[in-house]
């Protein structure tokens, strides 16, 4: 009997395993909250306490040249947010190519761009491999207007000038060009990890553009081909982990988001955006507290 009740709880975690590994999630309208709903007061004491720790980390956040969101996905009905600088826009380099391929998604959707073999090859360079070239392409494609359309558009709210603006292209990866700068900080390139962060999220919940194109976009941002910062660490500690990436570094300023989709206790967003020569290795750094974090916040709920 003891051994039948044991093999029923292992089928019974097995399916809602699989099940849960299906991306993007199908939450019920009570557990889709919005995300800034969502902030945890202990993981917020948490986040903060950890990464003034270290001095150096001290140092940079007090500057304002460091910003850390952090979102847990591992209870669907307890998904808790925390964040430090959330609404601190800084320049960004490569991670706001996300912007560019939901502009295209949304395009793509409405009519207004073929979806041919080499539109969808230029997504996959753009996001994948961060190429310079097929970025360019498809923002050429696109135009500035639609790309600040989807990202203002209050579906989205990915850019939003009451929180500090958020994610934003308004310059080609290449040079010459015209240019639509951002209107806060003239920035050409930005982002904040609150708004990233909400970028994942709506797309874990299959809200960016419709299921569909969020499937197709989260297919587009896995596995990816550049293993630094965030998924250098993860590979090492979460080989068999789903990494949905896209990172950016360009003098100073260096940045990474991820989705990482593992073990039932390893899903959750991270987001960090740093304005320091040792950028690359602070973000490296920055996994295992954040998953120490995480797993003391399940074990106290």
């Amino acid at each position: 009997m003891k051994n039948n009740c044991i093999l029923l709880l292992l089928v019974v975690f097995t399916i809602q395993l699989v099940k849960a590994q299906d991306l993007p999630m199908n939450l019920s309208t009570n557990n889709a909250i919005p995300l800034r709903e969502l902030l945890d007061m202990d993981l917020q004491k948490k986040l903060e306490e950890t990464l003034r720790a270290n001095p150096k980390w001290e140092k940079l956040i007090a500057q304002k040249r460091m910003s850390v969101g952090i979102v847990d996905l591992a209870d669907t009905d307890h998904i808790r947010y925390a964040r430090v600088h959330g609404n601190e826009m800084m320049y960004a380099a490569s991670l706001p190519k996300i912007a560019v391929l939901l502009a295209a998604m949304d395009a793509i959707d409405k009519g207004e761009l073929k979806e041919t073999e080499i539109i969808k090859k230029d997504m996959h360079l753009m996001i994948s491999k961060s190429n310079n070239q097929a970025t360019t392409r498809m923002i050429d494609r696109l135009g500035y207007d639609k790309i600040e359309s989807v990202l203002t558009n209050e579906r989205y709210g990915l850019y939003d000038e009451e929180f500090g603006g958020g994610l934003w292209v308004g310059k080609r990866y290449a040079a010459g060009g015209a240019t639509n700068r951002e209107p806060i900080k003239n920035l050409s390139h930005a982002a904040t990890v609150s708004q990233v962060c909400r970028f994942y999220y709506l797309l874990y919940q299959g809200k960016l553009v419709s299921k569909e194109r969020s499937k197709q976009m989260l297919d587009i941002m896995v596995d990816p081909a550049l293993h630094h910062k965030f998924v250098n660490t993860l590979d090492k500690i979460a080989p068999k982990a789903k990494l949905f990436r896209k990172s950016g570094s360009w003098s100073t300023y260096h940045s990474d988001s991820i989705l990482v989709w593992g073990s039932p206790e390893r899903r959750y967003i991270l987001v960090a955006l740093v304005n320091d020569k040792a950028g690359e290795q602070i973000i490296r750094n920055l996994v295992e507290p954040i998953e120490d974090i995480l797993q003391e916040n399940q074990l106290n709920f």
